[in-house]
C-alpha cells in the first residue's frame, strides 16, 4: 500500500473493534484525524481508498512503558529504532521511563529527551520524570503538561533511582502533582532471596531461579507500601508490571481511572505470555524485573485482566544485546524486547479465550488514555486522532530475526508463529507501517497527557 499525504483516507468494510463492539462500517480520515465513522462518506478527488474487508480496524495501542535507552546506552535502543518497531507492531504512542544515562531526574533532562524524539520518533511519545531521594522540588515544579508521570522505583535499579527511604516516599506521595508510576520490589527481600539463592547454587545460579529470589513476597511488600501511601495521601497511583497473584486484592475494577486519588494496576504481555518452567527453554532472555513467575500466578493475572482488577497493558520493552544477555545469572541484565508483537500476543491470548479481544482493547488503548488524560487519543471517536492499526486475523505472522526492527536484533518470541498479522498502522492520520515495512518519514508527536477530556 503506497503512503499518502494528509489528504483523505477511506477505510472500507473494516471490522471496528472500539468501546466494547464490533462493527462494520466505514472510517474517513482527514488528515490527522478521524472525520467520520460510519454513513456514506464523501471523499475528495485524490483520496485513497482502502478494501479492509476482512480486517479488524483497532485503536492504536498506547504502551505506557518502555525503556527505548536514549539517552546513555544507545548501542541497545534509540528513539528511532524501537519507535519504529513500534509501529510494525500497532503500537501508536508511547511513554519512555526515566532511567537512562543521565537519568531524567531533572525537568531540563525531560525537555531534552522531549527534543530528542521531535523528528525521529514513529510514534506519539510522552516521557516520565525520575524520582530520587533528593529531587522533591523538580517534581513538585513538575507541570502537567510536561510529563505523562514521576516513575519511581521502590525496587532495586540504576544510579540513584532507588527510592526507599521512608520520609522520601512520604514527600513524593504527598506532593507529587501528577501521576505516580511505581516499581515495587523490596531490596532487603531480595537480597535474603538472592543469599540463599548463592548457598544453594553457588555460582552457577539456574536462570528459573529469579523467580524465587524476586518472589511473590518481595513483590507484595512493596506494592502495599505504595498502595498504603497513595490511600494515605490521595495520590493518583499505578502500580507497573504486576507479576503476583497475592497482589491482585488491592485493585478494585471500578476504580475510577481518571480520578486524583484513583489506585490502578498494569499488566505486561511477558507476563502474560510466559510462566517459570520457560527458563529452562529461554534462559536470562526472559529473565526481568519484576520475574516471570509460576504458571498460577500468569492464570491469575490473565483472569484479572478479563474481570477489570488490571486497567491496563504494556510491554515493559527493555532491549539488551544478545551478548549481554548471553552472561550468568549475575552478569546478564533483566528486560526484553517486546513491543514489536504486543498486539499479537493478545490477540493469540484473546483466541485462546483467556480475555476477549474487546478487553485487551479496553486495557492497551482505551484505559491507557483514560488514565493519563492523553487528549484525543486511543479511542476510534470522529474528531480523533486517527491513529488506528488494521489487522488480518486471519494473516498469520511467523517471528524471526530478519523480521526484527529492534536494534538489539533479537526476541524471545522467535519461531512462534502468530495467528494474525498487522497490516496498515496509522500514526496521526499517515501510514507509519503497511506492506511489511515501514513508510515515512515518521510522524510522532509529543502526547498531551493530564487532560480530562478523553472518557
Amino acid at each position: 500500500m503506497a503512503a499518502q499525504g494528509r489528504g483523505d483516507t477511506v477505510i472500507r468494510g473494516a471490522t471496528l473493534i472500539n468501546e466494547g463492539r464490533r462493527s462494520e462500517l466505514d472510517v474517513l480520515i482527514r488528515g490527522e484525524r478521524i472525520e467520520q465513522i460510519g454513513g456514506s462518506p464523501r471523499v475528495r478527488t485524490g483520496a485513497v481508498e482502502i478494501d479492509a474487508t476482512g480486517l479488524w480496524l483497532l485503536p492504536g495501542l498506547i504502551d505506557d512503558q518502555v525503556h527505548f535507552r536514549e539517552p546513555g546506552h544507545v548501542h541497545k535502543g534509540n528513539i528511532a529504532s524501537e519507535s519504529a518497531a513500534a509501529v510494525a507492531g500497532g503500537v501508536t504512542s508511547f511513554m519512555d521511563m526515566p532511567n537512562v544515562s543521565p537519568a531524567t531526574v531533572t525537568r531540563e533532562r525531560l525537555a531534552a529527551k522531549y527534543a530528542a524524539a521531535n523528528g525521529r520518533a514513529w510514534g506519539n511519545h510522552a516521557f516520565y520524570l525520575g524520582a530520587t531521594e533528593s529531587n522533591i522540588e523538580e517534581i513538585q515544579a513538575l507541570k502537567a503538561s510536561e510529563a505523562c508521570g514521576v516513575k519511581v522505583f521502590m525496587g532495586p535499579s540504576t544510579g540513584d533511582l532507588l527510592v526507599e527511604n521512608p520520609a522520601a516516599l512520604e514527600r513524593i506521595f504527598a506532593n507529587c502533582p501528577v501521576l505516580i508510576a511505581t516499581h515495587c520490589e523490596d531490596r532487603t527481600r531480595i537480597e535474603e532471596q538472592l543469599a540463599r539463592a548463592k548457598e544453594t547454587y553457588g555460582g552457577e545460579i539456574p536462570a528459573a531461579a529469579h523467580a524465587d529470589i524476586r518472589d511473590a513476597e518481595c513483590c507484595y511488600r512493596s506494592s502495599s507500601l505504595a498502595v498504603s501511601l497513595a490511600r494515605k495521601h490521595g495520590a493518583k497511583l499505578h502500580v507497573l508490571h504486576l507479576t503476583t497473584a497475592k497482589e491482585l486484592d488491592q485493585f478494585d475494577p471500578e476504580e475510577d481511572l481518571r480520578s486524583a486519588g484513583s489506585v490502578t494496576a498494569e499488566v505486561c504481555v511477558h507476563h502474560l505470555w510466559f510462566d517459570q518452567g520457560d527458563y529452562e527453554r529461554l534462559g536470562h532472555r526472559i529473565k526481568c524485573n519484576p520475574s516471570i513467575k509460576s504458571a498460577t500466578d500468569r492464570d491469575a493475572l490473565r483472569q484479572a485482566l478479563a474481570d477489570g482488577r488490571i486497567s491496563v497493558i504494556a510491554t515493559d520493552h527493555a532491549p539488551h544485546t544478545a551478548q549481554e544477555k548471553s552472561g550468568d545469572y549475575l552478569s546478564a541484565p533483566a528486560g526484553l524486547p517486546l513491543v514489536q508483537h504486543s498486539l499479537l500476543m493478545l490477540l493469540d491470548l484473546a483466541r485462546a479465550s483467556h480475555f476477549t479481544v474487546e478487553r485487551a482493547v479496553e486495557a492497551a488503548c482505551h484505559a491507557p488514555a483514560r488514565l493519563y488524560g492523553i487528549a484525543d487519543r486511543g479511542f476510534l471517536r470522529e474528531g480523533h486522532y486517527a491513529d488506528c492499526v488494521l489487522v488480518d486475523p486471519q494473516g498469520g505472522q511467523q517471528v524471526d530475526s530478519k523480521s526484527l526492527l529492534y536494534k538489539c536484533g533479537w526476541s524471545p518470541l522467535e519461531g512462534h508463529r502468530f495467528d494474525a498479522r498487522v497490516d496498515t498502522t496509522f500514526v496521526n492520520g499517515t501510514i507509519a507501517w503497511s506492506d511489511g515495512k515501514l513508510s515515512g518519514p515518521p510522524s510522532g508527536r509529543a502526547l498531551v497527557c493530564n487532560s480530562r477530556e478523553n472518557s
